[in-house]
């Protein structure tokens, strides 16, 4: 395939589909603002069909064996003693009798990285700061102050979404807010936490704490209610300050992640929300993943989406590449009720682990039999 395509965001949707459309024949720029690869962050579950999305990729078993293999989780009190245990689920995985892989995002991106050709082109610690859609191509202005033209422009920047900012309007109208702060962190493993999940789930806070692939770290997320007044996303001190006060309860163990918080530099801090959109695309501007329909972590399903919007999308493309809006109504049509239902498992999940009929039918909720059989 002829053409040129420019991908704002490399997190696992911007790679997966940087893999699919490289392997199609596409030109394809990826532009990132952090600047280098980003280490850290939570573990992340591939579900369902985006299992046999990852089987095409051919890195099925290179996922399986990067999986966090946790043998189950404890429940603690806010003093860190044990309230209760299990060993047929965890908290962040569901049941670990499944075919479904919980691996980490970092672990995911370096095998999506790695599997895809040297023609891709990255761009890190740039971002996007003007767009001019043409019509027969868009226009983009760097902050680096690079100025290049592309056939199609993919928004895959995550709930906050550069590009869907500057081209769809009324974005206030897309964002609904969730009421919820989920701050991740990476510690040392300080406790030398082997194979299991530690949780907390009381008056208003939560945590879950599990170790990283070697062991070598501790992953931990931590929910709470949201502030009153938004604060500054760049504003990490008050971020960690915030964190700080509404954990300074937490006994046993945790005054020592907390410290250790102070000075980590993987940390990660987001106001929960909804993304949702009357169309994911505008002229040669289309949005993927959590920039066009963030169901949130508390689906457990994002980054299934991600996986598997990236593959139909490069399918539509690859199918009707000179109507690229009949492609990505395409792409739509085919993506809207799969996400549809894993927005709507939210609630529920929120309120305790996702009844597994719901999360079933969430996770298989799009059919990808035809495109399969004649994959890129």
């Amino acid at each position: 395939m002829n053409g040129n395509v420019l991908i704002s965001g490399a997190g696992v949707t911007g790679l997966a589909l940087a893999y699919w459309l490289d392997r199609a024949g596409f030109a394809t720029t990826l532009i990132e603002q952090a600047p280098a690869f980003r280490r850290g962050g939570q573990a992340v579950d591939i579900r369902g069909v985006a299992l046999k999305v990852v089987e095409e990729m051919g890195l099925l078993e290179d996922a399986r064996a990067l999986r966090t293999r946790l043998k189950g989780m404890s429940m603690l009190d806010a003093d860190g003693n044990e309230t209760q245990r299990t060993e047929e689920r965890t908290f962040s995985a569901g049941r670990l009798d499944s075919d479904d892989i919980e691996i980490f995002r970092d672990d995911l991106c370096e095998l999506l990285m790695g599997a895809m050709s040297e023609r891709v082109e990255f761009a890190y610690g740039d971002s996007i700061r003007a767009i001019d859609d043409q019509g027969d191509g868009v226009a983009a202005t760097f902050a680096s102050g690079v100025n290049r033209k592309f056939d199609l422009l993919i928004g895959a920047d995550g709930i906050y979404s550069n590009v869907r900012k500057q081209c769809f309007n009324d974005e206030s109208t897309f964002v609904h807010p969730l009421g919820v702060v989920l701050a991740l962190f990476s510690t040392p493993n300080l406790i030398n936490l082997i194979d299991w999940q530690l949780g907390h789930r009381e008056e208003g806070i939560g945590y879950v704490i599990y170790p990283s692939h070697d062991k070598s770290e501790l992953r931990i997320g931590v929910g709470f209610a949201a502030p009153g007044s938004a604060m500054s996303r760049s504003d990490t001190e008050a971020q960690k300050q915030l964190v700080a006060w509404q954990c300074a309860h937490l006994k046993g163990e945790f005054p020592r992640f907390i410290n250790a918080m102070k000075t980590t530099d993987q940390f990660y801090y987001n106001e929960l929300a909804q993304i949702r959109m009357p169309s994911w695309s505008k002229g040669r501007v289309v949005l993927a993943g959590d920039a066009a329909h963030c169901a949130s972590p508390f689906s457990g399903q994002g980054t299934s989406l991600g996986l598997v919007g990236a593959f139909v999308l490069t399918c539509e493309l690859i199918r009707q590449w000179d109507d690229p809006a009949q492609a990505f109504a395409a792409y739509e049509q085919r993506m809207r009720p799969y996400v549809d239902l894993n927005q709507a498992l939210v609630d529920l999940t929120r309120e305790g682990p996702t009844p597994d009929h719901l999360l079933t039918e969430a996770k298989n909720g799009v059919d990808l039999s035809d495109l399969l059989k004649k994959a890129v």
